[in-house]
Protein backbone atom coordinates (compact mmCIF):
# COMPACT_ATOMS: atom_id res chain seq x y z
CA UNK A 1 0.00 0.00 0.00
CA UNK A 2 1.52 3.33 -1.26
CA UNK A 3 1.79 6.02 2.03
CA UNK A 4 2.31 9.65 1.82
CA UNK A 5 5.75 10.81 1.90
CA UNK A 6 6.62 12.39 5.58
CA UNK A 7 9.10 14.98 6.03
CA UNK A 8 11.39 13.83 8.70
CA UNK A 9 12.73 16.29 10.90
CA UNK A 10 16.56 16.37 10.79
CA UNK A 11 17.42 16.30 14.06
CA UNK A 12 19.78 18.43 16.37
CA UNK A 13 22.63 19.37 13.55
CA UNK A 14 26.59 19.16 14.80
CA UNK A 15 29.49 16.58 14.95
CA UNK A 16 28.12 12.98 15.83
CA UNK A 17 31.31 10.21 16.54
CA UNK A 18 31.45 6.79 17.52
CA UNK A 19 28.97 4.17 17.48
CA UNK A 20 26.12 6.55 18.73
CA UNK A 21 27.10 8.91 15.78
CA UNK A 22 26.77 5.71 13.31
CA UNK A 23 23.44 4.27 15.00
CA UNK A 24 21.64 7.79 14.65
CA UNK A 25 22.79 7.90 11.11
CA UNK A 26 21.66 4.39 10.36
CA UNK A 27 18.10 4.99 12.29
CA UNK A 28 17.79 8.38 10.13
CA UNK A 29 18.40 6.64 6.86
CA UNK A 30 15.94 3.87 7.88
CA UNK A 31 13.37 6.07 9.17
CA UNK A 32 13.93 8.35 5.99
CA UNK A 33 13.35 5.40 3.78
CA UNK A 34 10.30 4.15 5.97
CA UNK A 35 8.62 7.83 5.78
CA UNK A 36 9.65 7.51 1.17
CA UNK A 37 7.40 4.42 1.50
CA UNK A 38 10.37 2.15 0.30
CA UNK A 39 9.17 -1.42 1.20
CA UNK A 40 12.34 -2.66 2.18
CA UNK A 41 12.87 -0.04 4.72
CA UNK A 42 9.32 -0.66 6.10
CA UNK A 43 10.17 -4.66 6.23
CA UNK A 44 13.45 -4.07 7.71
CA UNK A 45 11.49 -1.53 10.72
CA UNK A 46 9.10 -4.39 11.19
CA UNK A 47 11.84 -7.24 11.37
CA UNK A 48 13.68 -5.04 13.68
CA UNK A 49 11.14 -3.71 16.04
CA UNK A 50 7.88 -6.08 16.07
CA UNK A 51 9.45 -8.75 18.79
CA UNK A 52 9.89 -5.94 21.48
CA UNK A 53 6.55 -4.05 20.56
CA UNK A 54 5.10 -7.63 20.89
CA UNK A 55 6.89 -8.15 24.65
CA UNK A 56 5.64 -4.97 25.74
CA UNK A 57 2.51 -5.11 24.25
CA UNK A 58 2.11 -8.67 25.94
CA UNK A 59 3.46 -7.90 29.32
CA UNK A 60 1.35 -4.75 29.75
CA UNK A 61 -2.18 -6.40 28.23
CA UNK A 62 -1.80 -9.60 29.76
CA UNK A 63 -3.08 -11.59 26.52
CA UNK A 64 -0.85 -12.96 23.56
CA UNK A 65 -4.01 -11.96 20.95
CA UNK A 66 -4.54 -8.57 22.48
CA UNK A 67 -0.96 -7.72 21.94
CA UNK A 68 -0.90 -9.03 18.16
CA UNK A 69 -3.68 -6.77 17.88
CA UNK A 70 -1.67 -3.66 19.77
CA UNK A 71 1.57 -4.38 17.31
CA UNK A 72 -0.76 -3.89 14.44
CA UNK A 73 -2.33 -0.44 16.14
CA UNK A 74 1.59 0.79 16.86
CA UNK A 75 2.84 0.05 13.51
CA UNK A 76 -0.02 2.23 12.26
CA UNK A 77 0.84 4.61 14.18
CA UNK A 78 4.65 4.50 13.58
CA UNK A 79 4.00 4.87 9.48
CA UNK A 80 1.75 7.91 10.36
CA UNK A 81 4.33 9.62 12.52
CA UNK A 82 8.01 8.35 11.37
CA UNK A 83 7.60 12.03 9.94
CA UNK A 84 7.96 13.61 13.17
CA UNK A 85 10.90 10.81 14.22
CA UNK A 86 14.20 12.80 15.66
CA UNK A 87 16.91 10.87 15.76
CA UNK A 88 18.87 13.48 17.36
CA UNK A 89 16.86 12.79 20.34
CA UNK A 90 15.93 8.78 21.00
CA UNK A 91 17.10 5.38 19.16
CA UNK A 92 14.45 4.35 16.93
CA UNK A 93 13.66 1.68 19.29
CA UNK A 94 13.08 3.94 21.96
CA UNK A 95 10.66 6.11 19.84
CA UNK A 96 8.79 3.01 18.74
CA UNK A 97 8.89 1.97 21.99
CA UNK A 98 7.42 4.90 23.41
CA UNK A 99 4.05 4.71 20.53
CA UNK A 100 3.77 0.82 21.82
CA UNK A 101 3.25 2.04 25.78
CA UNK A 102 0.91 4.55 24.87
CA UNK A 103 -0.76 2.14 22.50
CA UNK A 104 -1.21 -0.29 25.37
CA UNK A 105 -2.30 2.49 28.23
CA UNK A 106 -4.80 3.39 25.72
CA UNK A 107 -6.33 0.18 25.84
CA UNK A 108 -6.29 -0.40 29.80
CA UNK A 109 -7.96 2.69 30.00
CA UNK A 110 -10.65 1.78 27.15
CA UNK A 111 -10.63 -2.01 29.28
CA UNK A 112 -11.09 -0.09 32.49
CA UNK A 113 -14.17 2.15 31.37
CA UNK A 114 -15.80 -0.51 29.99
CA UNK A 115 -15.21 -3.46 32.32
CA UNK A 116 -16.92 -6.98 31.48
CA UNK A 117 -18.60 -8.83 34.32
CA UNK A 118 -16.87 -12.36 35.23
CA UNK A 119 -14.31 -11.45 32.67
CA UNK A 120 -11.71 -13.16 33.08
CA UNK A 121 -8.00 -12.89 31.88
CA UNK A 122 -7.04 -16.11 30.14
CA UNK A 123 -3.80 -17.58 30.35
CA UNK A 124 -1.27 -17.07 27.30
CA UNK A 125 1.86 -18.13 26.63
CA UNK A 126 4.85 -15.21 27.42
CA UNK A 127 6.63 -14.45 23.99
CA UNK A 128 9.79 -14.58 25.67
CA UNK A 129 9.96 -16.90 28.34
CA UNK A 130 13.89 -17.31 28.01
CA UNK A 131 14.70 -14.07 29.94
CA UNK A 132 11.86 -15.26 32.50
CA UNK A 133 13.79 -18.68 32.65
CA UNK A 134 17.22 -16.71 33.14
CA UNK A 135 16.06 -14.49 36.38
CA UNK A 136 14.11 -17.65 38.00
CA UNK A 137 17.39 -18.88 39.56
CA UNK A 138 15.40 -22.47 40.09
CA UNK A 139 12.03 -21.37 40.32
CA UNK A 140 10.15 -22.11 37.62
CA UNK A 141 9.37 -19.54 34.40
CA UNK A 142 5.81 -19.57 35.16
CA UNK A 143 6.30 -18.80 38.55
CA UNK A 144 8.44 -16.07 37.58
CA UNK A 145 6.28 -14.87 35.04
CA UNK A 146 3.14 -14.62 38.04
CA UNK A 147 5.63 -12.66 39.65
CA UNK A 148 6.18 -10.36 37.51
CA UNK A 149 2.20 -10.31 36.27
CA UNK A 150 1.45 -9.29 40.01
CA UNK A 151 3.74 -6.19 40.10
CA UNK A 152 2.45 -2.73 39.65
CA UNK A 153 2.20 -1.50 36.32
CA UNK A 154 5.66 0.66 35.99
CA UNK A 155 7.44 -1.36 37.66
CA UNK A 156 6.34 -4.32 34.97
CA UNK A 157 7.43 -1.83 32.77
CA UNK A 158 10.85 -1.32 33.77
CA UNK A 159 11.53 -4.53 34.12
CA UNK A 160 10.55 -5.25 30.48
CA UNK A 161 12.88 -2.56 29.08
CA UNK A 162 15.96 -2.89 31.27
CA UNK A 163 16.37 -6.25 31.50
CA UNK A 164 14.14 -8.16 28.90
CA UNK A 165 14.46 -5.75 26.49
CA UNK A 166 18.32 -4.97 27.49
CA UNK A 167 17.77 -1.05 27.28
CA UNK A 168 20.21 1.08 28.75
CA UNK A 169 19.14 3.02 31.68
CA UNK A 170 18.66 6.35 29.84
CA UNK A 171 16.58 4.67 27.10
CA UNK A 172 14.28 3.09 29.51
CA UNK A 173 13.65 6.04 31.47
CA UNK A 174 12.94 7.56 27.98
CA UNK A 175 10.85 5.59 27.17
CA UNK A 176 8.92 6.30 30.69
CA UNK A 177 9.30 9.48 30.14
CA UNK A 178 11.14 9.73 34.11
CA UNK A 179 14.23 10.28 35.20
CA UNK A 180 16.99 7.55 35.48
CA UNK A 181 16.95 7.77 39.42
CA UNK A 182 12.92 7.04 39.17
CA UNK A 183 13.85 4.21 37.03
CA UNK A 184 16.22 2.67 39.65
CA UNK A 185 14.01 2.93 42.33
CA UNK A 186 11.28 1.36 40.07
CA UNK A 187 13.36 -1.45 39.60
CA UNK A 188 15.09 -1.78 42.84
CA UNK A 189 11.06 -2.34 44.04
CA UNK A 190 10.49 -4.42 41.65
CA UNK A 191 13.37 -6.47 42.30
CA UNK A 192 12.31 -6.71 46.16
CA UNK A 193 8.35 -7.53 44.96
CA UNK A 194 9.83 -10.29 43.15
CA UNK A 195 12.05 -11.97 45.42
CA UNK A 196 9.33 -11.69 48.04
CA UNK A 197 7.06 -13.18 45.91
CA UNK A 198 9.79 -16.58 44.91
CA UNK A 199 10.52 -16.53 48.66
CA UNK A 200 6.58 -16.81 49.86
CA UNK A 201 6.65 -19.47 46.67
CA UNK A 202 9.19 -21.74 47.88
CA UNK A 203 8.08 -21.29 51.30
CA UNK A 204 4.83 -22.57 50.42
CA UNK A 205 6.19 -25.95 48.95
CA UNK A 206 8.51 -26.78 51.24
CA UNK A 207 5.30 -26.50 53.86
CA UNK A 208 3.44 -28.59 51.56
CA UNK A 209 5.76 -31.14 51.10
CA UNK A 210 6.12 -31.33 54.73
CA UNK A 211 2.50 -31.85 55.49
CA UNK A 212 2.82 -34.45 52.93
CA UNK A 213 5.77 -36.40 54.93
CA UNK A 214 3.95 -35.51 58.21
CA UNK A 215 0.50 -36.98 57.02
CA UNK A 216 2.58 -40.59 56.09
CA UNK A 217 3.78 -40.87 59.38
Amino acid sequence: MMRPALRLISGRPGPQAGAGGMQAAADRALAEGVARGEREAVAALTRRCLPMVHALSFRLLGDSSEAEDAAQDVFVKVWRKIGSYDPGRAKLETWVARIAINTCHDRLRKRRERPLAGDVMPEREDPAPGADQTLAAGQSAEQVRQAIAALPERQRMALELRHFQDMSQAEAAACLEISEEALESLLARARRGLKAALLDEAEGMIRTLSEGRGGEA
